[in-house]
């Protein structure tokens, strides 16, 4: 009889920076960029987290979107209006080294296949930038966006992002850096009736993508860092999508995970089915797009006509909205993880991102018990399905004891 030891492992948590985009002040942060990174690694340490997902974004004054239009604003914790350079980057590192945080990936969220030239030229260079600066900080990672052309069709994009879109992972290799592709399908992003604005939505595309990037020697660069809220927007639950994964030969794909939930509305499914609101939003007016930026926040009544976005442990425990694929079955999500994926678990992410509407507050001190309570459950979340997948998978077998029951099954209905 073989005896194996009780050896669970592990996921690193983290945060994103998004979720508290003015804890340096505005005013503070433009005249001192990094001024920013330092008092996130601090308020870090503070909500006991082992990395932070560093956010950058074109600022304000140089965004083609106006904070207005947008449903969760983002936070330009990375300053790259100016060059980020060796001193700066070992002012980050220093900041770093004191906190005892470290720098997961960074994250540029932004639409790379934007119909406009001019724009898109633009969030290219902003991207490389962000590529330059992850060299620079000796991060491994951005995690992004593919986007959308919004003139092509859904196979048409897969040329676009074969003619354009290839070249910047060509970059990311140079630089040794993996680029991992969030799958938000973004419906709110255009006043048009897309509801998928990111082709890299779902497993499909991902894979189609991947076969891309395969032919052209940057298969390596392309990752997932899945967040299971859009796959319940969606009407996918996590087994079931990570089995398509391992079926099809691409369990390797994801890279790094977001966590964050969705709260389906049911009423607002039986109103509007899954796909979401579509005629009198308020982002036209008089048959043509409002002139009013704020008015194209109204876009995204395609998506919040549906559900609400979950800040991790704050929604009620709903078994029945488990099985109903209507809220993300933590503990599953992390069991099927592990089960399904090939990860190397210890040095796998995952960073919480929060977008739950009420608790969006500005202000360090009461935002404070509020992260570090989800980032608490999140903690013992990932510790409960290591220990169960530890005892499944390792402990029990080695002694030839059979695991009990059946368990959630994917595609079972």
């Amino acid at each position: 009889m073989t005896i194996r030891a009780f050896e669970p492992k592990f996921m690193k948590i983290g945060v994103l920076t998004a979720a508290l985009q003015e804890l340096t002040p505005r005013a503070v942060r433009d005249a001192d960029p990094d001024r920013a990174i330092e008092d996130w690694l601090a308020f870090a340490r503070e909500l006991e987290v082992d990395e932070i997902q560093l956010s950058a974004a074109l600022h304000p004054s140089q965004a083609d979107v106006p904070p207005e239009a947008m449903l969760d604003p983002v936070a330009n914790t990375l300053d790259l209006r100016q060059p980020f350079t060796e001193a700066r980057a070992a002012r980050v590192r220093a900041a770093v080294a004191a906190s005892r945080v470290a720098i997961a990936d960074l994250a540029y969220f932004d639409d790379m296949l934007h119909e406009d030239a001019a724009i898109r030229r633009k969030k290219h260079d902003f991207m490389r930038r962000v590529f330059d600066a992850a060299q620079l900080l000796g991060v491994r990672a951005v995690c992004g966006f593919v986007g959308r052309n919004q003139s092509l069709s859904m196979d048409q994009n897969l040329q676009d992002f074969e003619q354009s879109f290839v070249p910047l992972l060509k970059e990311a290799k140079a630089r040794g850096l993996q680029y991992r592709v969030e799958q938000c399908p973004m419906p709110g992003w255009t006043t048009r009736d897309h509801w998928h604005n990111n082709i890299a939505y779902t497993p499909g595309t991902w894979i189609a993508l991947h076969r891309i990037c395969e032919r052209h020697g940057v298969g390596d660069q392309f990752r997932i860092h899945y967040d299971p809220s859009h796959a319940i927007l969606m009407g996918q639950d996590t087994r079931s999508l990570f089995q398509v994964l391992k079926d099809e030969g691409y369990g390797f794909l994801i890279a790094g995970f977001h966590v964050k939930g969705q709260v389906v509305n049911a009423r607002g499914v039986s109103t509007w089915g899954y796909g979401g609101q579509t005629v009198e939003r308020g982002d036209w007016k008089d048959g043509t797009p409002s002139p009013r930026a704020a008015d194209h926040l109204n876009a995204w009544k395609k998506q919040v006509a549906l559900a609400e976005h979950e800040l991790p442990g704050t929604a009620r425990h709903d078994p029945l909205a488990y099985l109903q694929n209507r809220s993300v079955d933590w503990l599953d999500h992390q069991i099927a993880a592990r089960e399904l994926l090939s990860l190397d678990v210890a040095n796998t992410s995952l960073i919480v991102e929060h977008e739950y509407p009420p608790a969006r507050i500005q202000d360090k001190a009461r935002l404070l018990p509020i992260l570090k309570g989800s980032i608490a459950f999140t903690r013992a979340i990932d510790r409960a399905a290591a220990c169960m997948v530890a005892l499944h998978h390792d402990v029990l077998p080695a002694q030839g004891i059979p695991v009990q029951g059946v368990g959630r099954q994917a595609f079972r209905s």
